[in-house]
């Protein structure tokens, strides 16, 4: 595909389409990369009690995403590039929109998996191992020991863990999580009044609220792995909870960096009352996140 810029008449390009690019498939063996170094590490650390940060599946995790960080500056450079020629119309800005939409979806879906998985083994496989419904003869005869509680302190194999109180570290992050939801609010509320004094305080605050949820999600995982003895290898209840609560940090990480970004680029001068769709973008995403947590905390913490 040839570098082409689509006109009806006078006036900017009503679609630009960009050169071909390498970029796509660069992204997709990073995150193949990635993914794989991921699953390696994941299943040595629950082989045993997890001291494997030498592990090869880590440093293939590492090399996967400094590959993809790469990939995003350069494509996402362009894109800005793209912008500051005049290259993006309303029409390209209505399809940017809707991909972000259709992200955001998917990422709803993507959680919404782990979810059914934490709802069906509370409400199905748990009081089905405590011998609800036919399999009353298979739990006196295997696991005559195990109740249907959760969270699942007793595994059927005799593991014990202990829960993670939702009222200490989860309560505290889950007020900073609001919190940032109001504060980027308020810079975008400043930054359609192209206020940029206020913009650059409220953007601030919430990528510094951000990165503290961060660390003290750090200390939690910490307080967990060694004072509670709640790992990935806990039963169900540590497998979902790691899952969930790891994959919602990983995107919190994600969220705090594209902010971080936006930070920088409103420091330089981007975005204008009127055209500031990567920071709307980026603030959609925030709140998507804020949503997940709080389910998080609902589901996972608390009840």
């Amino acid at each position: 595909m040839s570098q082409e810029a689509i006109h009806s008449g006078d006036g900017p390009p009503d679609y630009y389409v960009p050169h071909s690019s390498a970029l796509p498939i660069v992204g997709s063996t990073a995150l193949f990369i990635t993914a794989f170094g991921a699953g390696h590490f994941i299943q040595q650390s629950t082989d045993t009690v997890p001291t494997n940060t030498g592990s090869f599946g880590f440093w293939i995790f590492l090399i996967g995403l400094v590959a993809v960080a790469c990939m995003m500056y350069s494509w996402f450079s362009t894109v800005v590039k793209e912008s500051y020629q005049g290259l993006v119309s309303e029409k390209l800005d209505r399809s940017f929109r809707q991909t972000m939409f259709w992200f955001i979806v998917s990422e709803i879906m993507f959680f919404a998996a782990f979810f059914g998985a934490l709802f069906h083994a509370r409400v199905i496989t748990v009081p089905w191992l405590a011998g609800a419904s036919d399999n009353l003869q298979t739990h006196l005869l295997l696991w005559p020991d195990f109740a249907d509680t959760w969270p699942l302190f007793l595994t059927p194999g005799g593991g014990l863990t202990q829960a993670m109180a939702a009222w200490g570290l989860p309560f505290i992050n889950t007020v900073i999580l609001v919190t940032s939801s109001v504060t980027i609010t308020l810079a975008h509320w400043a930054l359609k009044k192209n206020s940029r004094g206020p913009l650059k305080v409220w953007l601030g605050l919430t990528v510094l609220l951000g990165s503290v949820f961060l660390v003290l999600q750090v200390v939690e995982y910490v307080e967990a792995y060694h004072e509670l003895g709640l790992t990935m290898s806990s039963g169900i209840y540590g497998s979902t909870f790691f899952m969930l609560t790891g994959f919602h940090g990983a995107h919190v990480t994600l969220g705090t960096i594209m902010l971080a970004v936006m930070l920088i680029r409103t420091m330089r001068g981007h975005f204008t009352a009127d055209d500031h769709f990567a920071f709307e973008a980026s603030s959609w995403y925030w709140h998507f996140v804020d949503v997940v947590w709080l389910g998080l905390f609902t589901f996972v913490y608390w009840f």
